[in-house]
């Protein structure tokens, strides 16, 4: 068995993998280098492939990490809850996952620009069989009549695209905005958007 890790390896893990993801969505993984994982973390090179014997395993450990977490908001939503409310209330935790970490959201739109060499079994698969599933629980609520027809895919990619934009385009949003936040007036923009598209009418 082996012995858990100490204080100060414990802490070491800890800086490596979030200097990891400062660089990595920062230059992506073909532009990232071990040396400026190495100098984020505050660590001398050996001692850093002390804790991850590559640049690829320090990468792939934040991506496992990155899709535990995003795969969460969708697990959550209730098969047995109020539609309209379960699909609004998915789009802000995505939203919030956007607002509260953006160097996540990055780093997994790097990967996928790059084609998702590391996750494209996770996509094809795990992620696949979720949207499909979930996909399945919108289709039999429309079917009740307790949403507008969408396509329940579709709609998962919409607000895929409408949260994670502020993340991924932060720099494009906050030149537009200037001083304001824009996370202040999104929130009640997605919530009336997806509102008025997915509620039944008289």
């Amino acid at each position: 068995m082996a012995k858990p890790a100490t204080r100060i390896q414990q802490k070491n893990q800890t800086a490596i993998m979030d200097a990891g993801l400062e660089v990595f969505s920062k230059y992506g993984f073909r532009g990232a280098t071990l040396d400026q994982v190495a100098e984020a973390a505050g660590l001398s090179k050996p001692n850093l492939l002390y804790y991850f014997p590559s640049k690829d395993a320090i990468y792939t450990a934040l991506l496992a990490r990155l899709l535990e977490n995003w795969l969460e908001p969708l697990h959550a939503m209730d098969d047995a809850g109020d539609p309209v409310e379960e699909l609004l209330a998915y789009a802000q935790r995505k939203l919030v996952m956007s607002r509260d970490y953006p160097r996540e959201s990055r780093l997994f739109a790097n990967e996928i620009i790059q084609g998702a060499p590391h996750i494209k079994d996770v996509l094809a698969g795990e992620l696949r069989d979720l949207v499909t599933d979930k996909s399945a629980v919108i289709a039999r609520w429309i079917k009740a009549g307790k949403l507008r027809p969408v396509d329940p895919v579709h709609l998962i990619f919409s607000i895929w695209s409408l949260t994670q934009h502020y993340a991924d385009f932060d720099v494009q949003v906050r030149a537009i905005l200037g001083t304001a936040d824009p996370f202040d007036d999104a929130a009640a923009h997605i919530d009336t958007t997806f509102r008025r598209m997915l509620t039944p009418g008289p």
